[in-house]
Parts: structure tokens; sequence; C-alpha cells
């Protein structure tokens, strides 16, 4: 037996919150599409986290049907115990096994659930589901609505009614409890040790892949489940792609490197970006622009503290990006009107910061009633100003052209402001220099 390496407190405790949430309703959670299949190898599977989030369940071809108040309130589909395919596959649990390691209130076979939903929806008033994530189950699921629909007869009743699960779960999901917040932290500090192992190994001519696998190496060595996204290390003017994907050049002497990547523990995941010069010494102009970025972000961190509108941020943010490309002559005019036109767009062309935890652009609503959201304790977001001046602008300064930089750090709202969780990789124009490219301590 393979018993679950997770506290099934835990998620028990989640659904008894969950279930104070919705009332009379059936909350309905299937696993992600099996592992992707390229000819005949199998590639790497991470359940939904919404799904893992309630159950701490990690197979696929699974649905979790979850009836705040009913009996039975929580019911798991798995696939069947199988000798054979786990010969191939690995270790199932089966319906016996997962009612109980799981606590389940009744558990049935996948194969069972176009027989067994129907009969489910019968005493919930409302359905709360994510579409767009399997189309093949979408159409299943929706026939099964209608399935359920008929099967009312001549009672008046119609078509449930359905409403998006993302963001029920989000609103959970936004503020990290305690265990959360001490696994979130662990996956920071995993981070920040395997950003700070890059940058005392990056040399010039070594390949961006090279660097790529010592930050996963250093994340598993330290516990890591695995990246908790596709990593970007971007050398020179790759930097001012901000979803570099390639991460296959040779770094050259005199470029910077940026690299932004985290490491996912127990389903948390970090998120830190840092830029830095290949061969440990920042230009003049280098400098100028990451002293810039860094400015901003130290200073938007400090705004930081409950009750402030998120949005707040990114208005700061973009407030004191216009005034840097002014000063570094990127762009020229009125400030307000730049701001108002956009123009600032052109070298800064994203948000300030997302949600993080399970997934690294986590669940939970920025507006609420049309309101911004103010911040609160508990919730964690990335701090990440840049600024991305593309190689062939032919309308900035010579000397800035092909540099990308971006700074990014992990923070977690506290009752009277804020913690950085990924303080310890440095960030400094000195502690950089002292560390980038000199070898393990």
């Amino acid at each position: 037996m393979r018993r679950p390496h997770f506290d099934m407190n835990v998620f028990k405790e989640r659904r008894a919150r969950l279930s104070g949430m919705a009332p009379g309703a059936a909350i309905i959670l299937r696993s992600h599409p099996e592992m992707m299949r390229q000819y005949d190898v199998d590639h790497h599977y991470r359940p939904d986290s919404n799904l893992f989030y309630l159950t701490g369940w990690e197979e696929p071809e699974s649905v979790f049907v979850f009836r705040p108040g009913q009996t039975p309130e929580s019911v798991l589909f798995v696939r069947r115990k199988d000798v054979f395919r786990e010969t191939w596959d690995g270790f199932r649990y089966g319906p016996e096994a997962a009612a109980t390691e799981f606590r389940m209130d009744k558990t049935y076979l996948i194969d069972e659930l176009d027989a067994v939903l129907p009969e489910l929806l019968k005493p919930v008033a409302r359905v709360y589901y994510h579409f767009n994530v399997d189309p093949d189950f979408d159409r299943r699921f929706l026939g099964l609505m209608e399935k359920f629909r008929v099967s009312l007869g001549r009672t008046g009743r119609g078509c449930l009614p359905i409403h998006d699960s993302w963001e029920l779960l989000g609103e959970m999901r936004v503020k990290k409890e305690p265990y959360e917040a001490g696994v979130l932290r662990k996956a920071c500090e995993i981070t920040a040790n395997a950003h700070v192992e890059v940058m005392r190994a990056v040399k010039p001519g070594m390949n961006e892949r090279q660097l790529h696998g010592l930050f996963v190496g250093s994340a598993f060595r330290q516990g890591a489940s695995r990246e908790g996204y596709n990593s970007i290390v971007a050398g020179g003017a790759g930097a001012t792609t901000l979803h570099y994907v390639f991460n296959d050049q040779v770094l050259r002497d005199g470029d910077l490197l940026l690299i932004d990547a985290g490491a996912e523990c127990e389903y948390f995941t970090g998120d830190v970006t840092r830029t830095y010069p290949v061969n440990g010494r920042f230009t003049e102009a280098q400098k100028r622009v990451y002293e810039a970025v860094l400015k901003v972000q130290k200073d938007v961190i400090a705004m930081i503290k409950p009750g402030l509108p998120f949005t707040k941020l990114q208005e700061a943010t973009i407030g004191w990006l216009v005034d840097a490309m002014l000063d570094l002559k990127l762009l020229k005019g009125d400030k307000r009107q730049i701001i108002d036109a956009g123009d600032f767009r052109k070298y800064y062309p994203h948000g300030v910061g997302h949600w993080l935890g399970m997934d690294v652009h986590d669940a939970g609503l920025y507006v609420i009633d049309g309101a911004p959201r103010p911040i609160e304790p508990g919730m964690v977001f990335t701090v990440e100003p840049g600024l991305y001046v593309p190689a062939n602008d032919a309308s900035a300064p010579a000397e800035y052209r092909g540099i990308g930089i971006r700074i990014e750090d992990d923070i977690l709202v506290t009752a009277d402001g804020c913690e950085n969780m990924t303080a310890a990789a440095p960030k400094e124009i000195a502690e950089l220099e002292e560390i980038v490219g000199k070898g393990a301590r």
C-alpha cells in the first residue's frame, strides 16, 4: 500500500470551510487529462490544483463531487484497481483504499460516473464547475447535466445553474492559512537558494540550458517536487522577451542574464526573477537601468500593508517607472500624458504582480463588486517591476538597447506590513557583483 504523504486533516478542514461557503450546492472537480503522450513516451503528470486542494488526491481519470450538508458529502470517482496496469504505470488506490486513505464518504469507479452523478445532483440547487481545461470532459459534463434535467420529468424543475468553481475556490486559496504560508515559505526558500547556486556558477560561454539545469538540480536536492512553471533563462536581448522559452543560447561576456524560475514544494511554488551581468560586473548603462528598477521594486514593497487596494501597487509602479523612463531618456514629454496614452507599455508592458500559491498565477479575485480589492493579511503575491528595451529600438539611446531587467520577489501580507519570503536571493548591485561567477562557497 502506498500511503498518502500529506496530512489528511488539512484537506478535511478545507472541505469543512467550503461547506459553509456553498450550502445547497454541488462542487464538481475533475482531474487534469492523463499525462500527455508523444509516440510511446509519458510526460510528467500534475494533478489539478483545486482537486488536490480539497482531497490530496493525485491520480488521473478522477472526479470529485462535494455536496455540503448532504449524505454522502464527499464523493470520489477513481480508476479501478488493476494489478496489470500497475506493473506498467505504478500503484493505484482503487475505490476501497481511496475511501479509507483519503477520508471520502463514498467512492465509485470512474466508469460509474454517468449513472451516479445525476442521482447525486437531485438534492442540490446549483453546481460549481470550471470549463476549458479538458474539452472532452466538458462535453461529457454537459451531457450529464442534460441527463439529470430529463430525469426530473414533469417536476417543473429546469437545468441547474452552473457557476465557476475557479472563483469559489479562488476565494479560499487567496488567503493562506498558517500551514499553507509555511509550505509556501519553504518553496520560496528553496527557490532563493537555487538562484544563489546559479549566480555563483554563471560565466561567459555557458549555455542558458546549463543554468536551467543547475537551478532544477539545486531545487530537487533541497526537496522540491518540480519546477513551479517553465523557467526563463535569458541572456542578452533575450531578456526583453517577457516569456522567453528557448533557454538554449550561449551567454556572452558583457551581457546581462535574466532568470525567472521557481521551485514547487508540496504543491506551492516560489516565483523569483533576478537579473545580473554574466561576467559579474555591471556596465554603467546596465547599472543605471538596474538601479531604477530596483528602487521601484523596493518602494512598492515598502507600500504594502493591509487595507491598501491592490491596484494602487500598479499605479505607483507605472508612475515611478515613467519617471525612470524620462530620466533615462527612453521617453520624452509630459508624464501624465505618457501614462494616459499608455506609451510606457513600450518598455513596461505587464503588471507589477499576481497572486501566488498552488499555481504561479494563483486563483483569487482582484476586483470585487467593481471595486479594487484591498490587501489582507495572509495574501501572497509577487512584486516584479521591469524595464525592457528592444535591441532594435532606434528611438532609445544606443547604450540601453537590448537591456531587459526584471526583479521579482514573493510577498506575504502580515498584520502590520509584509514579509519578503525570497529576500535570501541577493539583488543589490554590490551583493551581486560579490557573488556572481565566484563558484561554490
